[in-house]
């Protein structure tokens, strides 16, 4: 991600002069470290580590009780596992050393390294905003066209369509990253910039929006039309059954109903949009600007948007009654040593 770090400087005033610290102070050419106070990096590192391990466990728990119950395991469970699996990977994989990198303000592990963890960490974000867009088609065709969607919408379609998603997601970051394609025209300006332990991934003015529309524009576009169109599909059919049924519980229940679906989609896009829509509409406009973004608040738009794979195991998982109680009965096994699971009815 476009993270400016290499204008943050780490100082202390000693007797009146200035001391700065360097990523590597052997050499001449080194980033300077990033200057927090002791008490601030202790908040940053623990507050981080939080958020990795509830990324990582959470998700990890979504696929584990997908794998595990073959009563969740529907078409879109499937992609709701596959979407735990790219933010699982983002919290394993990327968060860590992103981490390190905000903090300390330094890249110790060479540029290679940089170029892998700057594709990855493109990979598993696209990916995941893939696969919530893959959510909302599928719960257009189940709520708005639900007798043909078991003909259209299988175990093996949607197979098809989460490996596509996987090999553009990949393919897409990585060349983009090695090709350097990101960087046509930017070149007298990185070299101005660039010193020895930064790891920065800029974007010029076309890529920051074609990257932009593409991998967020676009999907945030589609999500909103489909779940506005989801709801008043919902509303109506709720309204349905409230004048068809009598009594009072049945036309409550209803209500209920439209009313959890109403939050519940109003959470998703909610949280969708305020993790990723301040990082995307950065990175388009950014470049047009000369890169005027502080590098602090680029890292802490980058953070942003890492919470979206924070929030989605909550979301799609503690939000709805199966995966609750798929949750309890797998600690309670695991835990206590109860018996087998898998076996366990989850209605």
């Amino acid at each position: 991600m476009n993270l400016v770090n290499v204008i943050t400087v780490d100082f202390q005033k000693l007797s009146g002069i200035t001391v700065v610290f360097f990523c590597y102070p052997l050499l001449p050419d080194s980033c300077p470290r990033a200057h927090r106070l002791p008490a601030l990096k202790v908040a940053m590192y623990v507050l981080m580590v939080l958020m990795i391990l509830t990324t990582v466990f959470g998700n990890l728990l979504i696929i584990i009780s997908i794998s595990h119950f073959k009563q969740l395991q529907s078409p879109t469970h499937l992609i709701v596992r596959s979407l735990a699996a790219s933010d699982c990977l983002l919290g394993s994989l990327v968060m860590p050393y992103s981490m390190v990198r905000s903090v300390e303000g330094c890249w110790y592990l060479g540029d290679f390294v940089c170029k892998v963890h700057s594709s990855l960490d493109m990979t598993f974000s696209i990916s995941s905003l893939i696969h919530l867009s893959l959510i909302s088609v599928d719960r257009y065709w189940a709520i708005c066209d639900p007798l043909r969607y078991k003909m259209r919408v299988t175990n093996n379609i949607v197979t098809v369509f989460t490996t596509f998603t996987w090999l553009f997601s990949f393919l897409y970051s990585f060349s983009i990253v090695f090709s350097g394609i990101n960087k046509i025209g930017l070149e007298s300006f990185i070299m101005q910039v660039y010193c020895v332990g930064s790891c920065v991934l800029f974007f010029n003015k076309q890529w920051g929006l074609i990257c932009s529309l593409l991998t967020f524009f676009l999907p945030g576009t589609i999500m909103s039309s489909l779940y506005m169109n989801i709801f008043y599909v919902a509303r109506k059919h709720a309204k349905v059954m409230s004048e068809r049924v009598t009594g009072g519980l049945k036309s409550q229940g209803s209500a209920q109903r439209e009313g959890k679906a109403a939050k519940t989609l109003a959470i998703v896009m909610g949280v969708f949009y305020l993790c990723w829509l301040p990082f995307f509409t950065a990175t388009a406009v950014d470049p047009f600007l000369n890169f005027v973004t502080p590098g602090d608040v680029f890292d802490a738009l980058v953070w942003f948007g890492y919470f979206n794979s924070t929030c989605n195991p909550l979301i799609y998982g503690f939000f709805y009654p199966r995966f609750q109680k798929a949750f309890k009965i797998l600690i309670s096994t695991y835990t206590c040593g109860c018996n087998d699971s898998s076996t366990l009815i989850l209605e």
